[in-house]
């Protein structure tokens, strides 16, 4: 095994003999040569960040060949190829209004209590059957009903997103018990014909199980018009969409009590799985629930798994620094602080260097860090000063931002607008002007985890009645959903079960199906044996 210290020595030496033969070609192209001297300026970055990529690739293999624990964990290179084959944006639109996120934050607060919202919904909230169809394996049942959201949060939701609609698959013979599982939608699931035929039809053929299907707000029929495909406009709207599935699911719960069925639970794939958690900590019953590949919060999937990358980083950040609002008062809105909340992040903030001179003694997650140079776009910004007192609360920072027009943009721009965007690797010899980018994308780097925490994280929730009916399904190497640097399920669900299954997040939907509903019905087994009626 080579060694890492010789890898990066002889690496960086092939870097300075690049760089000389850089400054001849420069110096021969005399007077004339300004376009040309760009060029080779941003040559030799990409060529600089190309080597401290593969040196960090490097530290990492070193660290997993020595058997060491490392936040580099092996993610699966089929996650990463995926998503670089999605060319879509998330949060084109920004944060969303600061009216809107106060209302959510503050809603948060209520449905993350168990006791304060139980009232929320009526357990004869109406629900309503528009069709039903006779298949040769099965039923079909379509419904809808109003969003209990629309009555309890009025106007946050989309006027597409007002309607929900489900449909109900039950078999056309029921064995001892009438189970049903309700099924959310994963990140990309519009309409039901990928749950009805991936999951709902092979539990009816393997064990006579029911399942329902409920379509998420912004997808399908619920998508708005001016929607593209799965990309959420806004970052409010993941958190408008995760109340909505709290209250619907409750509300179709209720419904299929009153219906007779029995046992009832919950389960989901991806962002389903995690929505379906957080709707099981607000029923007030024991419930059997398996969310698979999802875990404790999504803030890492936005800052440090590979859908970071189709984050659109540089509105967020143009719209953190020219509204205070996010800073002065949402901030202040954000209660969460477990041992990976946004204020250790703030700690990390104010406490990091200014620059790292040597990788081997830095462990960073992986990516966390943007490797490419910065990009630069003339926006429609403008030309007067902004100036935001205070950045970063606890660091205690000020962002001066002023210049001419377009100047802004170049401050504001990420690393890379399809890269995780901070880089603290050139940190050392950076401009005043890069100095404050960097300190604005720490910032809304900081701000997103934070927002993400408050609405999304686990432990801001009740833990569901009985644990023991958890049963987790996690892919080893899923680069999607990050497990390192956040708390544990098991931590904050004491006694919940979770399997690991070999391989990445996309493998595992594709190819492990069978363990997702082998897991819901051991999960079910676990309830009657419980919980059986006699």
């Amino acid at each position: 095994m080579v060694d890492f210290m010789s890898i990066q020595k002889s690496r960086l030496l092939m870097t300075s003999v690049k760089r000389r033969n850089w400054r001849k070609q420069i110096t021969r192209v005399g007077n004339n040569g300004e376009e040309k001297r760009k060029a080779f300026s941003i040559e030799a970055a990409r060529q600089k960040s190309l080597v401290e990529r593969d040196l960090l690739e490097e530290a990492a293999q070193q660290r997993r060949s020595k058997g060491e624990k490392s936040s580099l964990m092996g993610v699966s290179r089929l996650d990463v190829l995926y998503r670089r084959l999605l060319l879509t944006k998330l949060f084109i639109h920004g944060w969303g209004k600061p009216d809107d996120l106060k209302r959510i934050f503050e809603f948060r607060k209520i449905i993350g209590n168990r006791e304060k919202c139980k009232d929320l919904v009526p357990k004869d909230y109406p629900v309503f059957i528009d069709k039903a169809e006779e298949q040769t394996d099965c039923k079909i049942l379509n419904g809808h009903f109003i969003s209990p959201l629309e009555y309890n949060l009025p106007g946050v939701l989309p006027p597409e997103s007002v309607k929900a609609r489900f449909q109900f698959i039950v078999p056309k013979k029921w064995k001892k018990y009438r189970p049903v599982c309700i099924h959310l939608a994963g990140t990309g699931d519009h309409f039901f014909w990928r749950r009805r035929t991936l999951m709902a039809k092979p539990m009816i053929k393997e064990t006579g199980m029911a399942s329902l299907l409920l379509e998420n707000p912004y997808y399908g029929y619920r998508k708005p018009k001016d929607q593209v495909r799965s990309s959420l406009r806004n970052v409010s709207d993941l958190f408008v969409m995760g109340g909505a599935l709290i209250l619907e699911s409750a509300a179709l719960l209720h419904w299929l009590e009153r219906e007779g069925y029995w046992p009832l639970g919950m389960t989901g794939i991806s962002m389903g799985g995690h929505m379906a958690s957080l709707a099981v900590t607000n029923w007030p019953k024991p419930i059997p629930l398996v969310p698979c590949l999802s875990w404790s919060t999504a803030s890492s999937v936005f800052t440090t798994g590979v859908l970071s990358r189709a984050v659109n980083w540089r509105e967020l950040e143009k719209q953190y620094a020219m509204h205070t609002v996010y800073e002065e008062e949402i901030t202040r809105l954000l209660e969460y602080c477990g041992t990976d909340s946004f204020r250790m992040g703030q700690d990390f903030v104010k406490n990091s260097p200014d620059s790292f001179d040597t990788l081997s003694s830095v462990d960073i997650p992986a990516g966390f860090l943007s490797l490419d140079g910065p990009q630069h776009e003339n926006g429609d910004v403008p030309s007067s000063a902004l100036s935001s007192q205070g950045r970063g609360g606890a660091a205690g920072r000020t962002l001066l931002m002023s210049g001419h027009r377009g100047h802004l943009d170049q401050m504001l721009s990420a690393v890379s607008s399809s890269h995780p965007h901070i880089d603290m690797l050139s940190a050392k010899n950076m401009s005043q002007q890069a100095r404050q980018r960097l300190s604005l994308q720490r910032e809304s780097l900081g701000f997103m985890k934070g927002v993400m925490d408050e609405c999304t994280h686990i432990a801001n929730f009740s833990v569901p009645v009985d644990p023991s009916l958890i049963i987790v399904v996690q892919a080893k190497e899923d680069a999607y959903v990050p497990r390192a640097g956040v708390r544990s399920l098991q931590e904050i669900w004491p006694g919940c079960e979770v399997r690991y299954l070999n391989g990445g997040h996309v493998s595992a939907y594709l190819f492990k199906q069978g363990l997702f509903r082998q897991a819901i019905y051991d999960a079910y087994n676990r309830f009657l044996q419980k919980y059986s009626i006699s």
